[in-house]
């Protein structure tokens, strides 16, 4: 039997704009948003802040055992709740982003999150952003996308970001970050971030929101009569 519902996958390097493009496209199509990049990050925050020690398999089924997150739509954002503490703010800092990619590594980590993604699209249509997500969570998805951008756009893009919520970081630092983070996500051992055969890929580097969001939406109309073809 054919699964019913549509699931769109967004996957592509840190700041491309995947969960701009992905937020924009799921309340357009009134489907849910689920950013993974996010569950991730909560977790890494539970692990800093209760000193989990990461080689350590049994502290790490403990930890993820105690773990609960869950998305909250308020207005035009979305709550991110770590034990229900509004974390939203908090997973976004420096302090977070250069620890994510490392514990993402990890695969009881990896394990314990894709099957909670996976949860999430069984019935539902959703968006979903991040590194695995056509590739390893649904591998099956209606759409997949691939976004990328220049090394130089994306970092000006993180750094405004970062500025604009007054973290204090040099340009200097978001580069590496970035640069550290995209050799982390692409060499790891489970689910490396890579680039689906049938995915559309999307470079953004001199598109606006607007343009963006009208070719995906374009695409998704493409997968959409597709599907309705085969019912």
């Amino acid at each position: 039997m054919s699964r019913q519902n549509f699931i769109i996958a967004i996957d592509g390097f840190s700041s491309c704009g995947k969960s701009t493009v992905a937020k924009a496209l799921a309340k357009k199509l009134h489907f849910v948003f689920v950013d993974s990049g996010a569950m991730y990050r909560a977790v890494t925050l539970y692990f800093l802040r209760e000193g989990v020690d990461v080689t350590n398999a049994e502290a790490v089924h403990a930890a993820l055992a105690n773990i609960h997150i869950d998305f909250i739509p308020n207005m035009d954002k979305i709550q991110i709740l770590l034990n229900e503490e509004d974390v939203s703010e908090e997973i976004r800092t420096m302090y977070v982003s250069e620890k994510v990619s490392e514990i993402s590594t990890i695969k009881e980590v990896r394990q314990a999150m894709v099957a909670q993604q996976q949860k999430l699209g069984r019935r539902r249509n959703i968006v979903m952003d991040g590194r695995d997500i056509g590739t390893t969570v649904f591998p099956d998805a209606d759409l997949k996308i691939f976004m990328t951008a220049s090394p130089s756009v994306r970092a000006e893009r993180r750094f405004a970001e970062l500025a604009a919520k007054g973290e204090k970081v040099s340009m200097d630092d978001v580069k590496y970050n970035l640069a550290h983070r995209d050799h982390i996500d692409s060499t790891r051992q489970e689910s490396p971030l890579r680039q689906a055969e049938d995915a559309f890929v999307l470079d953004n580097s001199d598109l606006t929101q607007d343009e963006q969001l009208s070719i995906v939406l374009q695409e998704y109309e493409k997968r959409r009569q597709q599907k309705k073809g085969n019912v």
